[in-house]
């Protein structure tokens, strides 16, 4: 196969990004925890949603009306649904071409493609009703679905070098373009997405109609033309907007439209924009995991501070999304602080959404549970497993950039990566125990002498760092939270080596999230806990208490879960039952009994993989001394 460079998103040439994408397939990882992912990617997950999207018709409807077959079995967005899957395929094959997937992708490719209109058109839903066709952008998702089959054409283009299913990207997006923008019909997509994939036909094409037409959809929002709903961030212009609201999903996936358009026209008012919602965001309304999206009324954000447990909703495609809007930012400003969210959002909000085994999905993903929430095999509405399919497949993607200055360094496992700057090839092998231990090691090997920088993130989380080169401490002292810039001509067996502290932490939230007043969670490294009943016997874990001086000690353990570290301490239970029946008592008629207990905290991105019971991130802790 004739492959291009595949890059999640590809600023290679925009203006105004600071840094430029290395390809995925230019990093190959080979660590304890992402690689074996990647590896039940393409031999499980994979094939069991192909499954799922053929049992369910949603490949078939293709198929169907290629043949003129107007019986279309169809569930609202059907036809993205294939799309993410498809582009999570095109990516895997990049990253490692696989004959048995790649003949799948090219029959898939071609029923896609036969049933495009003549006129470029491409929905399922209307293939044979063309008079309801671009009538409802309220509650069709017409644009969305155009939005996911580009992407998915581009990753195509360039995984194998085919153009069977970009040609069709064109012909739709000069279908559109034909119908929408300035002097044409207004109007603009209920649920945002085919903004950034516009700017990536772009930058795939050079036409910049494309660019042009997102530019036009953002432009276009705020006006009521879907409702002026808040609901679907309609309510007013997007250069007006000071907090991120409605529908979690969309929100995100907006941002990472009107950011892909900052880097191509550099706008200030849509960078000051989003630099509101961001801080909003992460300041006031995101989980401790990088969740985001607290009510399960319209999949929405909350107000500051609403972030409840039990009935989070925390979709999914929320944590994809947050990934892929702060990858978009970390492109345009080079600051480490969106690297740290991205890292945040990968580990814990959207790793939960997949089980182990890679065959079953969670759609919401709560903080605490009673054991009755359990991952499934698919959705009636299936976004989310096919979305963080698409995910897992760009992992690799998100480990290196580069930029004028040189190779930059945003996540930590072991891999070797083949990096070109400036006609010199660069090879990178990183040695690491990533996320379990935090010392990592840079061995590097240029093809040939030469003058740069490696910049290498110390994460925010990391109180003490140090930073050696050949084995000798730098003097300049690592700032968590920022990249460390390291210059010099560097040598074939130049060794940077980092180590950064990963203690065991108690989180405590700001005061006015009320369901966490006098809790804790614990953090260690890059990964967020949770107390599950099934380690811990004996007692129920929403019964625990975590004193604020208790010692808490780390310990991998290669047969749990996959190989986890896990966090064990000594605290306290109360005992609920006592209660009995009452829910209400007066204060001076409670008097808890309290009992020493043992407990045992793993990672919560690997939770409800075993026997139900319940689970809980934040637990009781006397905060007040």
């Amino acid at each position: 196969m004739d492959r291009m460079k595949c890059t999640i998103v590809d600023t290679s040439s925009s203006p105004y990004a600071k840094l430029k994408p290395v390809p995925l397939s230019a990093v190959k990882l080979k660590d304890v925890f992402w690689a074996p992912r990647i590896k039940t990617l393409r031999e499980v997950t994979l094939l069991v949603e192909y499954e799922h999207l053929e049992k369910t018709g949603r490949i078939e409807n293709f198929r169907r009306v290629a043949r003129g077959d107007k019986n279309i079995e169809w569930r609202i967005a059907d036809d993205s649904d294939v799309y993410k899957w498809f582009e999570a395929l095109a990516y895997t094959l990049a990253y490692e071409y696989d004959e048995k997937l790649g003949e799948i992708a090219d029959s898939v490719a071609k029923d896609i493609v036969s049933a495009q209109d003549k006129d470029g058109y491409l929905f399922t839903y209307y293939a044979f009703n063309k008079e309801a066709r671009w009538r409802d952008l309220t509650r069709m998702h017409e644009l969305y679905c155009a939005g996911h089959f580009f992407q998915a054409a581009i990753a195509y283009y360039r995984a194998t070098g085919s153009r069977l299913m970009l040609d069709a990207a064109v012909r739709l997006a000069d279908h559109i373009a034909s119908i929408f923008g300035p002097g044409k019909r207004e109007g603009v997509p209920g649920h945002p997405e085919i903004e950034m994939a516009l700017v990536e036909l772009y930058r795939a094409t050079g036409s910049k109609k494309y660019l042009d037409l997102a530019k036009f959809f953002i432009d276009e929002r705020g006006k009521g033309l879907v409702g002026g709903s808040v609901y679907l961030i309609d309510h007013k212009p997007f250069r007006e907007l000071d907090e991120i609201v409605g529908h979690a999903v969309r929100s995100l996936y907006l941002n990472c439209g009107a950011t892909d358009v900052y880097l191509e026209t550099g706008e200030t008012s849509l960078f000051e924009t989003l630099l509101r919602l961001w801080y909003n965001m992460v300041e006031k309304r995101m989980y401790v995991t990088g969740g985001v999206g607290s009510r399960h009324e319209g999949e929405a954000f909350g107000e500051d501070y609403e972030l409840p447990d039990t009935r989070a909703y925390c979709e999914t495609c929320a944590a994809v999304a947050n990934i892929m809007w702060n990858w978009r930012m970390l492109m345009a400003t080079a600051e480490a602080k969106y690297t740290d969210i991205l890292e945040l959002a990968l580990y814990n909000a959207a790793l939960a959404g997949i089980s182990l085994d890679g065959r079953y999905f969670f759609y919401v993903n709560p903080l605490a549970d009673r054991g009755k929430h359990r991952r499934e095999e698919w959705f009636g509405c299936a976004c989310c497993p096919p979305n963080i399919a698409r995910l897992l497949a760009t992992v690799p993607g998100y480990f290196y950039s580069t930029s004028d200055k040189g190779v930059w360094v945003h996540l930590y496992a072991e891999n070797t990566a083949n990096i070109e700057l400036e006609n010199t090839s660069i090879t990178i092998n990183q040695y690491t125990k990533y996320p379990w231990e935090g010392e990592v090691e840079l061995e590097v090997e240029p093809s040939k002498e030469k003058e740069f920088s490696i910049f290498v993130r110390i994460p925010g989380w990391c109180s003490e760092a140090e930073v050696s080169l050949n084995g000798k401490p730098l003097e300049t002292k690592p700032v968590p939270g920022t990249y460390l810039e390291v210059h010099k001509t560097w040598r074939r067996g130049d060794r940077l080596k980092l180590y950064l502290d990963m203690p065991v932490v108690l989180v405590a939230s700001h005061p006015w999230v009320l369901n966490h007043a006098c809790r804790v969670a614990i953090k260690r490294g890059p990964i967020v806990y949770c107390f599950e009943q099934v380690d811990n016997r004996g007692f129920d874990v929403w019964d625990l208490i975590v004193p604020r001086d208790a010692k808490l000690e780390a310990f991998y353990t290669p047969e749990l879960l996959g190989g986890v570290v896990v966090v064990k301490g000594r605290g306290y239970a109360t005992d609920s039952s006592e209660w009995g029946n009452e829910l209400y008592k007066g204060i001076s008629e409670v008097k808890y009994s309290l009992k020493e207990v043992e407990f045992t905290a793993i990672p919560y991105y690997a939770w409800a993989n075993r026997e139900p019971g319940p689970m809980i991130v934040w637990v009781k802790c006397p905060l007040i001394s």
